[in-house]
């Protein structure tokens, strides 16, 4: 099926380098991937994957977005907050104080220590059964049964009253669990019981029975016991209909495919189907319902190859590992579970948090000190979930780290550069794959000199572009291409045989608007001002033997360009941390300025494309944050990790925080870093509750002895406690409570979709 070169596999094999692919016709919309060289089938579903191994299962669970950042994967809302809801420390004693005094009025009644206390009657209790029973019933064994029933309506009398007195009904409904230990443990209690047992051991042995289901009852619930969890979670509705049940494929069947549609359902009953399958095939079949011509080439295809349909060019259809829980029908990825904290908001409380493209595309800045979890919480999370939904065909990832950051395996990335590594099959291109010698000089010296852009006259890099591009743009027209690094820093050094030989190039051509650039950089070169000496320091960066063979721009070490990202491509860079630590920050600069210029000129802006920096120090300039504000509309994203925000200037902290759309706060955060948090996240009004405690002065004599007594045995004196409750607006998570509050393993995350739904700051558990 014909797929117009956005699905080739050529553009992922390790001997050639992918390319973007041509723009479409006018009008047209992005084909999406409708066929896939063969691939062996799929095995079954291994443990840890969807649904423990139940595909169907994982597919025909309902999901509920009730909010944004909650996992929606079978997400059950809470019950609606009751603001007069009784403390449970409250409920339970209330409750057992109730039952004690039921308990004990029955005693007293059934041993007789009330008789005559109120009227002068034996057995005064009794009186309406008495009154009711004929004289002559009472010596027949008629007589005994219906004292025993009257004796049952009276505990029942009692019960009910107490229990309504104890809010036992509140208990149960909180606290309470179905009886199936009850039943469970009846028929083994009416066996052991001896056939001649009275009434009162009967009544004994009820007793102890409904006391251990009471105990197991509890136990389970506080245990979360496997049997009460899957009969809590178990779903509320059968198995839904034909035309409605998603591993049947509805939609195909309504449009004409029926055909595909049983080939798909078979596999997926079969279990050679997994989530990645159905969620690429429902991309693809997206493309058909865009284009309809391609109706009869998708479901020749999906009838020969099945689930393995319309594959990914790499041939994978599974990632090698996974470490992170992921749901592709609803392109989220769970990152840990939202506390039962009461700063948290009541929705959020106890259910999953996740993250998807629609909150990836506000950008993400993670704060956190080394060891918080942000790699390994956070990081390799999301670059794994976006891996799976590049292999669906929904989109490309781009993760940069530090050689061994353990962003994931080779085999799960079609592009892998190691930099500064002989064996690396790839290359980085540092013009960004432009012609253009104006945006190839904006990108570069974005990377050389954007930290220090501030320093610089005029307080931006545009001089540092423009002196670039008056060396780029002749040597381009010349030579074809863009100068090797050797060769740009020559030029950028002033170097009179490099410069005399361009200019002999340039006369022999006759190209006179070049010329005129070379001599504009001549005559700037050595002047006060001038960044071409700053400049040809730093591309002496890159110009070192460990990077001999590198960003050779004639094409022999297959550069990789950020502008196949139109592709759903997974690529990972690793930068040489170790020994080149100005160099790497340089080239993260690069990358992050590459890929803000590439997301945007995109013409297929179908595919969601994230990058993703594991370590984002001394990355985040002026010109870098007007990029990432510009991706949210280009269906992009950035991820930025950071040890603090020290690692930012001072001037940028504060727009950095506004740019991005979530804000993530690990534990240990200092509390300069948690005061940016704080003033961003912004205040809300609380209830404060003021309690004042005033000294009782008695003025009779009784009174003054009595409270001379409490004085003595307390130690402390007599007071009235006072209560006021007022609304103060105060901050949602303070400086300090950022320090000092979070705990291990926990972080502070505030959410904004592309949409502008806004989340306010939660405490996640990151190991939920």
């Amino acid at each position: 099926m014909d797929t117009e070169g956005t699905y080739d596999p050529r553009s992922t094999r390790s001997d050639h380098v992918p390319r973007p692919a041509g723009p479409p016709p006018a009008g047209a919309v992005p084909p999406r991937p409708v066929s896939a060289p063969s691939a062996p089938p799929v095995p079954p579903v291994p443990p840890g994957r969807p649904g423990e191994g139940d595909f169907l299962a994982w597919l025909r669970t309902p999901r509920n977005r009730a909010a944004p950042g909650i996992w929606a994967f079978g997400h059950r809302p809470r019950p609606p907050e009751e603001p007069d809801r009784i403390p449970g420390r409250q409920l339970l004693s209330g409750a057992l104080i109730a039952f004690l005094c039921g308990w004990l009025l029955w005693s007293l009644l059934w041993n007789q220590y009330l008789e005559g206390w109120w009227i002068f009657v034996e057995d005064w209790w009794l009186l309406p059964m008495l009154l009711l029973v004929p004289d002559d019933w009472k010596a027949t064994q008629g007589f005994v049964a219906v004292s025993y029933l009257y004796y049952a309506l009276v505990l029942t009398g009692l019960a009910i009253g107490f229990g309504r007195v104890g809010n036992w009904h509140e208990v149960w409904r909180r606290y309470g669990v179905p009886l199936w230990p009850l039943f469970a443990l009846l028929p083994g209690v009416w066996r052991e019981m001896p056939r001649t047992a009275s009434w009162l051991e009967f009544v004994s042995n009820l007793y102890y029975v409904l006391l251990v289901a009471a105990v197991v009852a509890v136990v389970g619930r506080a245990g979360t016991w496997p049997m009460m969890r899957q009969r809590r979670t178990a779903p509320d509705q059968a198995p839904p209909e034909p035309q409605e049940d998603p591993a049947e494929w509805p939609e195909l069947r309504a449009a004409g495919a029926a055909t595909a549609a049983d080939a798909l359902a078979a596999d997926a009953r079969a279990g050679r189907m997994n989530d990645v399958d159905h969620a690429r095939i429902s991309r693809a079949w997206q493309s058909v319902q865009a284009r309809p011509s391609r109706l009869a080439a998708f479901v020749d295809t999906v009838r020969q190859q099945g689930a393995a349909a319309c594959a990914h060019p790499s041939g994978a259809r599974d990632l090698p590992v996974r470490t992170g829980r992921h749901d592709l029908r609803a392109r989220q990825v769970r990152i840990g579970t939202t506390a039962d904290d009461p700063r948290n908001p009541y929705a959020y409380r106890g259910a999953g948090s996740a993250l998807d493209p629609t909150l990836l595309g506000t950008s993400v800045l993670a704060v956190g000190p080394p060891g918080s979890g942000k790699t390994a919480q956070l990081v390799r999370p999301v670059v794994e979930a976006l891996c799976l939904q590049a292999l669906a065909g929904q989109a490309a990832v781009v993760a940069v780290g530090a050689a061994g950051a353990a962003l994931g395996p080779d085999e799960a990335f079609d592009v892998v550069i190691r930099i500064g590594q002989p064996d690396s099959a790839y290359d980085l291109d540092l013009y960004g794959g432009t012609a253009d010698p104006d945006a190839a000089a904006a990108m570069l010296a974005e990377a050389l000199v954007g930290d220090l852009a501030a320093t610089l006259p005029g307080g931006d890099s545009r001089r540092a572009a423009t002196a670039l591009a008056q060396v780029l743009g002749p040597f381009r027209a010349v030579h074809g291409r863009f100068p090797a690094v050797p060769e740009l820093r020559e030029l950028l050094d002033g170097s009179e045989a490099a410069l005399g030989a361009l200019r002999s190039a340039l006369e022999a051509s006759g190209d006179a608007t070049q010329l005129r650039e070379l001599d504009a950089r001549e005559r700037q070169s050595g002047r006060a001002g001038d960044a071409g000496a700053l400049l040809a320091d730093r591309i002496a960066l890159l110009d070192r033997p460990a990077f001999a063979g590198f960003f050779d721009p004639a094409g022999e070490g297959k550069p990789f360009s950020l502008r196949a990202l139109e592709h759903p491509l997974r690529v990972r860079i690793d930068l040489p941390e170790r020994g080149h630590a100005e160099a790497s920050r340089l080239l993260a600069r690069l990358v992050l300025a590459q890929f803000a210029e590439c997301a945007t000129a995109r013409t297929d802006r179908s595919l969601f494309t994230c990058v993703v920096l594991d370590d984002a120090t001394q990355t985040v300039t002026a010109e870098s944050l007007r990029g990432i504000q510009r991706l949210r509309s280009a269906n992009a994203g950035a991820v930025l990790a950071l040890r603090t925000l020290e690692d930012v200037p001072d001037a940028l902290r504060t727009p950095l925080l506004g740019a991005v759309g979530c804000r993530m706060a690990f534990a240990g955060v200092t509390t300069w870093d948690g005061a940016r948090f704080a003033e961003v996240w912004g205040k809300e009004w609380v209830e404060a509750r003021d309690i004042t405690n005033r000294q009782i002065i008695a003025d009779e004599p009784l009174t003054r002895v009595m409270h001379t007594v409490r004085r003595l045995v307390t130690g402390r004196a007599v007071t009235a406690e006072s209560v006021t409750v007022r609304r103060v607006e105060r901050e949602r998570w303070s400086a300090s409570e950022l320090a000092h509050s979070v705990p291990a393993g926990h972080a502070v995350l505030s959410l904004t979709t592309v949409r502008g739904e806004h989340a306010p700051p939660v405490l996640v558990d990151l190991r939920g």
